[in-house]
């Protein structure tokens, strides 16, 4: 699991290394300060959606943490990955937001007092390879009310882009992928766990479970 400690360490990045194109520090603040510039005028706080593993590990100190309807953006298995749940030999599928519908998860909000350290700490997780577009985006609170949030959708112009992240197409590659960090299956079924408990339901997501746990599919990769 990525730590706070790991990330301050610089451990993280090592790992990713012999990427060619792994994201320096600089390319990475440059993209934190160039988000924060394009802060919408009624973000008086500092949100993350969380869609993904940020929900069951934040790694991070926030205020609130509260069930929320991102609009305008769905989840995505679309960039591909070679390393932590995965490998050149066994590649995976990393979870992304792409164009269109809506998707539940956690909004975070960020201590005022510490936002600037969380902010980098997240950055340097998520933006590792750049494979993300960080974008504010308007989220519904569970509480009704309405605001912007920081979300992490996918750059579509990286390498790691695969337009097609069909369910028919993901299910097999995430079923049979595994490296360092665990198996990619691992991931989705925490994601789904974790969705279960918040309360929140994602068709996609639910329907490359079922795939995964068919019979046919864990007898190819040997798995689950």
């Amino acid at each position: 699991m990525v730590t706070r400690q790991i990330i301050d360490s610089g451990a993280y990045l090592q790992h990713f290394e012999s990427l060619p194109d792994l994201w320096t520090l600089e390319q990475i603040d440059a993209s934190l300060e160039a988000t924060l510039q394009a802060r919408p005028a009624d973000a008086t706080s500092t949100w993350i959606f969380a869609y993904g593993s940020l929900i069951w590990n934040p790694m991070i100190e926030f205020d609130k943490r509260m069930v929320a309807t991102l609009h305008g953006w769905q989840r995505s298995f679309c960039l591909q990955m070679t390393v932590g749940r995965a490998s050149p030999e066994r590649p995976g599928r990393m979870l992304a937001l792409r164009p269109g519908g809506h998707t539940g998860g956690i909004a975070l909000q960020l201590r005022d007092t510490a936002s600037g350290d969380a902010l980098r700490a997240i950055w340097i997780r998520e933006m590792v390879l750049g494979s993300y577009r960080p974008t504010w985006a308007p989220v519904t609170l569970e509480d009704g009310s309405e605001t912007h949030a920081i979300a992490f959708v996918a750059d579509e112009s990286r390498e790691q882009f695969q337009p097609d992240s069909s369910v028919e197409t993901v299910a097999p590659l995430i079923g049979c992928a595994a490296g360092p960090f665990g198996s990619n299956a691992e991931y989705l079924f925490m994601l789904h766990a974790a969705l279960a408990e918040c309360g929140v339901s994602d068709p996609y997501v639910d329907a490359i479970v079922r795939e995964i746990e068919r019979s046919p599919l864990r007898d190819a990769c040997g798995e689950r």
